[in-house]
């Protein structure tokens, strides 16, 4: 700003006792500073890690390239300081009751997972999406929803029974139904509902209007399947990349199993729903490969590691050359200048339509 000079009284003319004209009327924008802020700066954060799985620190601007479309762009911020976090937590009630019982035990675990900085709210779904608390930075208050969620039971364990003792078909004599002469009836598992597209989808659109300078992150604890959701996995995959939010994961019961995991790329399983959707999720929006747990230990330690790592990545930002009225997906590539590296960072991104 320029200095602010005073002038004796009776050197100005009285504006005020003038006729107004074209000529004399006051302009009250005229002479006034205008600031010119850039809304089109993509924020990308990235995670880097050997091939052992450990966090890479101490890379600097130098050491990384970004493309978008292919094209290379030039950084214009950059730094490896940890964020404040929003985070919605999504637990899937739907999952074998031995699973969920298992989590009940690592709440603890949980809540010490998040700094005194960090905010969160608890969500929960199954057939349908309910929200267990808003946004808070008080711990106390998420310990308390979350010991109320241990009395929460979960799906009986196993797969459904269709025949035997304990099947839901009458008396039996000779593999015959008593009392009819037609063949025996053929019963089928019940379709369940686990709607995880919707729960995401509900976690997204309440993250998107939380404070842009904290980390935005979805932290699902769940066997991975889908069925019956309202929204599309690419409708939602789009409002996670035009927010810029990342989807965590750890992946407990039958979605766990490497064994699941190869008959789940055939089809069905038990025809309760797709188990391949999360993987998709986190890593088309940086948030790495899903921690798949069965223990209690190692699912505190995923809490832990899944928050570490989302508040502590590089974050690199660009202003990328601007396309008038155009909102259509652009791609982003993420190099780093040394080899033997795993890089985690979102495949791309949507722009936000400027504001009018």
């Amino acid at each position: 700003m320029p200095p602010v000079e005073t002038v004796p009284p009776g050197s100005v003319p009285d504006t005020t006792q003038q006729t107004p004209g074209p000529r004399n009327q006051i302009n009250p924008t005229e002479n006034l500073y205008k600031f010119v802020v850039s809304t089109n700066f993509v924020q990308i954060p990235v995670m880097v890690k050997d091939d052992r799985g450990r966090r890479v620190d101490g890379l600097l601007p130098k050491d990384f390239n970004v493309l978008e479309n292919g094209k290379p762009q030039k950084l214009t911020y950059f730094t490896s300081d940890p964020f404040q976090l929003s985070v919605a937590i999504l637990i899937d009630l739907g999952m074998a009751d031995v699973a969920l019982q298992k989590v009940n035990q690592t709440y603890s675990a949980l809540v010490g997972a998040f700094s005194p900085y960090d905010e969160y709210a608890l969500y929960t779904y199954s057939s349908t999406v309910s929200q267990v608390t808003d946004f808070t930075g008080r711990s106390e208050k998420l310990t308390t929803s979350l010991d109320a969620m241990k009395l929460v039971r979960g799906h009986p364990n196993g797969p459904p029974v269709l025949g035997g003792p304990l099947g839901p078909q009458g008396p039996m004599v000779n593999g015959m139904p008593v009392g009819t002469s037609g063949p025996p009836p053929v019963y089928t598992p019940p379709k369940e509902s686990h709607v995880l597209n919707d729960a995401i989808l509900r976690a997204a659109i309440d993250l998107s209007k939380r404070d842009r300078t904290r980390r935005k992150v979805i932290f699902v604890i769940s066997d991975g399947r889908e069925r019956g959701s309202q929204a599309s996995y690419k409708d939602v995959l789009k409002l996670l990349e035009t927010h810029g939010i990342q989807v965590k994961a750890v992946v407990l019961d039958q979605g766990a199993l490497p064994v699941y995991k190869q008959v789940e790329k055939i089809h069905h399983v038990f025809n309760q729903g797709y188990a391949n959707i999360l993987p998709k999720y986190t890593n088309a929006t940086g948030g790495g490969v899903p921690f798949s747990e069965l223990s209690r230990n190692s699912i505190e330690q995923a809490y832990a590691q899944i928050t570490s790592e989302a508040r502590n990545q590089y974050t690199l930002g660009y202003t990328p050359k601007a396309v008038s009225g155009s909102s259509a997906y652009r791609s982003i590539e993420v190099q780093v200048d040394k080899s033997g590296l795993n890089i985690y960072t979102k495949a791309g991104y949507y722009p936000v339509p400027a504001a009018r």
